[in-house]
C-alpha cells in the first residue's frame, strides 16, 4: 500500500482527496493544513480510518512515514514543501504551477535530480478527451501544416475570491494574476501544440479589481514558433473581467483547414471534409468545471500507476519546463515592454 498525505484543505485539497480515496492502493494517513479544523473535516470525510492531522509540514514529518505528499497550497509555498518532501525521499504530486519564479524552478530540478522521489505536476487538461482528440487529428495530418494558433480565457473572479484567501492577487504570493493561475492551463495545450516559441511579446492590465489586487485580470501574449519553413504565430487572451465563466477556446489553423475547442466539444474540418465536423467528449471527467471540464481523476490515477510500474509520467519536470518558461517569458515582456 502506498502511504499519502495531503498538504492543504482548501478547495483543490478536496479534489484530490475524493479521487485518492477511491485509488484502492493508496492510504490516506496525514491531513496537513493551518486551519486544524479544516484538517479534521478531512479526515473525517475522506478516509473510512480517521487520519492524522497536523497544522505544519514538518510536524508531520517528524510523526509520519509517507510514500507520497499531495501539495495543494497556495503557490509561494509549492516549492519550499516540494523541497522538503524530496529531501525526505517522499514522491511530491503538485498543484500548478510548477513554482513562482525562475530560481524556485531551478531550486525543484536540482532537489528532483538529487532525490529518490518523483515529481508530478497536475497539469490535468492533457487528459481532457477534446486534448487527446486534438492530438490525435494532428497525427494524422487533418488540417496539414498548423500556420497560427489562438487561444480564450474568459472567466468571471469577484473581489471576494481574492480577499477571502488570505493570498490571491498578491504577486509575492501568487506570483501573478490570470495568467498563471486560471489560464496556464491553456497556455500548456497550446504549447503541447505548438512547440516552444522562438519569440513572445505580452502586456497586461488590471481593468476591474484596481486597488484590491496587485496582479493582472486581463493578460495579452503574442507568440511565434516554427513550423515547417514559415514561422508560426499564435494570440493568446485571458482575462478575469468576463461577466461570466465561458468555456475556453483554443483553436489551431492549417493549411488545409482548422481544429477548434470549446470547452468539452471540439469542431474540424480537413482537406476531406466539405464542412466543419463536431465532436463531442463522449464522458464527463469529473471532478472538472462545467465551462472547461477536468482530468484530475485520470491525471492523479496516472502518477499512481507510473510510481508502481516505473514508467515515465507525462507530467514530469521537464514536461512542463517549456510551460513554465514560457509563462516567465512572457511575464518579463509585459512587465517590462519589450520582447
Amino acid at each position: 500500500m502506498i502511504r499519502v498525505g495531503v498538504i492543504g484543505c482548501g478547495s483543490i485539497g478536496r479534489v484530490h482527496a475524493g479521487i485518492l480515496k477511491d485509488i484502492k492502493e493508496v492510504i490516506l494517513c496525514a491531513m496537513v493544513d493551518p486551519k486544524l479544523d479544516r484538517a479534521e473535516e478531512f479526515s473525517q470525510v475522506y478516509t473510512e480510518r480517521k487520519a492524522n492531522v497536523y497544522g505544519s509540514f514538518e510536524a508531520m514529518a517528524e510523526k509520519e512515514s509517507l510514500d507520497v505528499v499531495h501539495i495543494c497550497t497556495p503557490h509561494s509555498s509549492h516549492v519550499p514543501l516540494a523541497v522538503a518532501a524530496l529531501k525526505l525521499g517522499m514522491h511530491v504530486f503538485m498543484e500548478k504551477p510548477p513554482a513562482i519564479n525562475r530560481e524556485q524552478f531551478q531550486r525543484l530540478l536540482i532537489e528532483s535530480r538529487r532525490s529518490s522521489g518523483r515529481v508530478g505536476i497536475c497539469f490535468q487538461n492533457r487528459y481532457n478527451e477534446t486534448t487527446e482528440k486534438v492530438t490525435e487529428l494532428l497525427k494524422a495530418g487533418v488540417i496539414g501544416t498548423i500556420k497560427g494558433g489562438r487561444v480564450f480565457v474568459t472567466w468571471h473572479r469577484d473581489a471576494s475570491y481574492y480577499t477571502e484567501s488570505g493570498w490571491r492577487g498578491q504577486k509575492e504570493t501568487e506570483g501573478g494574476g490570470v495568467l498563471i493561475n486560471q489560464s496556464i492551463h491553456a497556455l500548456d495545450l497550446l504549447l503541447g501544440w505548438l512547440g516552444k516559441p522562438i519569440r513572445t511579446e505580452a502586456s497586461m492590465s488590471n481593468h476591474h479589481l484596481k486597488g484590491i489586487i496587485e496582479v493582472e485580470d486581463t493578460f495579452h501574449g503574442y507568440m511565434e514558433f516554427t513550423q515547417g519553413k514559415d514561422p508560426v504565430s499564435a494570440c493568446f487572451y485571458a482575462t478575469t473581467a468576463y461577466a461570466a465563466d465561458a468555456p475556453v477556446m483554443i483553436e489551431l489553423v492549417g493549411e488545409n483547414g482548422f481544429i477548434r475547442i470549446e470547452g468539452e466539444q471540439l469542431w474540424y474540418q480537413g482537406a476531406e471534409q466539405t464542412e466543419p465536423v463536431l465532436w463531442k467528449s463522449l464522458k464527463r471527467m469529473v471532478p472538472g468545471k462545467s465551462y472547461w471540464g477536468s482530468g484530475h481523476q485520470a491525471c492523479i490515477r496516472d502518477f499512481y500507476e507510473c510510481l508502481q510500474t516505473g514508467k515515465d509520467y507525462r507530467n514530469d519536470l521537464a514536461s512542463v519546463q517549456t510551460t513554465f518558461d514560457t509563462m516567465m517569458n512572457l511575464y518579463e515582456s509585459a512587465r517590462n515592454e519589450r520582447e
